[in-house]
């Protein structure tokens, strides 16, 4: 049986696209702890998107992980287009090259020895997990 994980992730840019940081809090087995960085010219979206890598990435074994996230981007990106996407050769609905296509790829390499459960939940509804993973984001963002 794979240990079980639940990761809590989120991404922050101000402006939007400028300077933004990423974090995640990693729970299970009785243990958390976070992962985060930032970047000086980014995307919020890009920033979910490594938020979430970084913390697969940072797994010592493969588990049944729980993905919290609130970016919807990120949770319907990966549950429903991204098998469209590569059938399509990474070309969107309206035939334009997929957005941030190296970081999907790079998810899909991170996910791989894992089995992942993808959750959306609604940003800054008093969630103290979701509402530690937004501030440790914003302070990651690089002056």
């Amino acid at each position: 049986m794979l240990p079980a994980v639940t990761i809590y992730s989120d991404g922050a840019c101000d402006p939007n696209p400028g300077p933004g940081g990423w974090a995640a809090l990693i729970e299970g087995d009785g243990n958390a702890r976070t992962v985060y960085g930032g970047e000086r010219q980014t995307t919020n979206n890009r920033m979910e998107l490594t938020a979430v890598i970084e913390a697969l990435r940072a797994l010592p074994a493969p588990s049944a992980v729980c993905v919290s996230t609130d970016s919807e981007y990120l949770q319907r990106g990966i549950t429903e287009w991204l098998a469209k996407w590569q059938q399509k050769n990474w070309r969107t609905q309206a035939r334009k090259p997929v957005a941030n296509r190296d970081l999907w790829e790079q998810l899909l390499d991170a996910e791989k020895r894992h089995t992942v459960q993808w959750l959306w939940v609604r940003g800054h509804n008093g969630d103290a997990r979701n509402e530690r993973v937004d501030r440790l984001a914003r302070s990651a963002i690089p002056n």
